[in-house]
C-alpha cells in the first residue's frame, strides 16, 4: 500500500497560481507502476476528478473546469505528483486530494475508486 501526503496548499486571489505536490512512499512501493490523480471536494459536495496522469506520465487528463488552467505533471525518480494550478477562480476553492491506483486509466479515468488518498490539503481562493 502506497502512503500519500499532499503540501502547497494555501490561501490565493483569483488569478493566482499554486502549485500543489503528492509525495508517495511506502517500503514496497514502485511509483512507476501507479496512475495518479487529483481529485477535489467541497463542503456538502461529493469528490469530484480533477486531473490524472498515466504510470509513465506520457499521458494527462483533465476535468473540463480546470482544462487549460491546471497542469499535472510526476517524477518516477522522486516519487512524486504536481498539480499546477493557474488562473486560480474562487470555484476552485476546495479540498484537494492526491490519488493513486495500479489499474491503468481507460479513457483518461481511473476505472474504480483510487485504493490510495492522501489526508487532502485545502485550497482557498478568495479576494
Amino acid at each position: 500500500q502506497v502512503q500519500l501526503a499532499e503540501f502547497g496548499g494555501g490561501l490565493a486571489q483569483p488569478g493566482d497560481s499554486l502549485r500543489l505536490s503528492c509525495i508517495a512512499s511506502g517500503r514496497t512501493v514502485t511509483f512507476s507502476r501507479y496512475a495518479m490523480g487529483w481529485f477535489r471536494q467541497g463542503v456538502g459536495d461529493v469528490r469530484e476528478f480533477v486531473a490524472a496522469i498515466t504510470q509513465n506520465g506520457l499521458a494527462t487528463y483533465y476535468a473540463d473546469a480546470v482544462k487549460g488552467r491546471f497542469t499535472i505533471s510526476r517524477d518516477n525518480a522522486k516519487n512524486t505528483v504536481d498539480l499546477q494550478m493557474n488562473s486560480l477562480e474562487i470555484n476552485d476553492t476546495r479540498v484537494y486530494y492526491c490519488a493513486a491506483d495500479v489499474s491503468p486509466l481507460l479513457n483518461g479515468r481511473f476505472t474504480r475508486v483510487p485504493r490510495s488518498w492522501g489526508q487532502g490539503i485545502q485550497v482557498t481562493v478568495s479576494s
